[in-house]
């Protein structure tokens, strides 16, 4: 007989460009208290828009989390070793806040985005560029996580007798996001699981095809609950109007102006894959639409304030049925 199909494992995003680091805390433990197990923090050094108003930084914020929760997984989604951050600094952060939650750690790695990356004012790298320095990352991570002395030079980085003194008993593991198929491929050549931000089969099916098969494989999913689907849609525009826009923009663009400008002429329709409202049912069937993809966790961006809304919902009429 065939293996019994296990439920999807349904996770909060934690977004850092809409709250303040106390508020991202208190919201890690309330989503634990909420019965959620797994959790995703974005990494961002600027909001996507000034409306939006926060960028903490996900590190401290994740030491935090670990002092508030005692179950509760907890990622990045996701952190870019392009300009900002240097991969042994990378290395070093995620080794330590693994030995903050045991065992609940791991780390999401991205490709970046000019948003973020260029405030060091180096050149911005193109696409098949940083792929190939995030393949360097990896390469950079695993060997300091192994507790060597690193010495590296490489293509993009440089690392000069470099060694982790604190590393937890359990590594991390490692996952990378994919829009494309080439990224999709990349993470499964060198990646313990795949994140994407939309229930594409075809994606999975290259991450699968280059390594990733039997690898978890981790979707987002953007929601707006709301006592009604006309208010939903007022504070999805308001607090993620991004959301409506795609291609080279998202990661080329160099200011919070930058995307709010782009995003002016939008409407609530432009957010393509944002659920408004409030029916547990059809929160439900978008969660499924991830797992029929072949996603078997997807993390749910509450966008906005309203945080205890939407736990209530899924706490109450969401995760009990699944």
């Amino acid at each position: 007989m065939p293996a019994e199909r296990q439920p999807p494992r349904v996770g909060y995003w934690l977004s850092s460009e809409e709250h303040p680091a106390p508020t991202l805390v208190a919201n890690a433990a309330a989503a634990e208290a909420a019965g959620f197990r797994t959790a995703m923090l974005s990494d961002h050094f600027h909001p996507w828009t000034p409306t939006q108003g926060q960028s903490p930084f996900a590190w401290a914020v994740l030491g935090a989390i670990a002092g508030a929760t005692t179950e509760l997984e907890v990622g990045t989604g996701v952190s870019a070793a392009v300009h900002r951050l240097h991969p042994a600094i990378l290395a070093q952060a995620a080794a330590t806040v693994a030995t903050l939650m045991p065992g609940r750690f791991f780390l999401g790695l991205g490709s970046g985005e000019r948003l973020n990356e260029h405030i060091t004012g180096e050149r911005w790298p193109g696409a098949g560029e940083r792929r190939d320095m995030l393949a360097e990352v990896v390469e950079i991570l695993r060997a300091l996580w192994a507790g060597k002395n690193v010495n590296h030079r490489g293509e993009h980085f440089t690392v000069e007798n470099a060694r982790l003194f604190s590393l937890p008993v359990e590594l991390p593991k490692l996952f990378v996001a994919s829009s494309g198929s080439r990224s999709a491929a990349l993470a499964g050549e060198i990646a313990d699981g795949m994140i994407s931000v939309a229930p594409d089969a075809k994606l999975v099916e290259t991450f699968e095809g280059a390594g990733g098969a039997g690898k978890p494989r981790l979707g987002q999913l953007h929601v707006c609950v709301a006592p009604d689907e006309d208010e939903a849609r007022r504070t999805a525009l308001r607090w993620w109007p991004n959301g409506g826009i795609g291609g080279a923009a998202l990661t080329d663009l160099a200011r919070p102006e930058d995307f709010a400008a782009l995003a002016g002429p939008l409407d609530a329709d432009d957010l393509e894959g944002v659920l408004f409202g409030n029916d547990p049912d059809r929160h439900l069937d978008a969660i499924r639409r991830y797992v029929g993809a072949g996603f078997d966790s997807v993390y749910v961006h509450q966008i906005g304030p309203d945080q205890r809304g939407f736990l209530d919902l899924y706490r109450d009429h969401v995760l009990p049925r699944l």
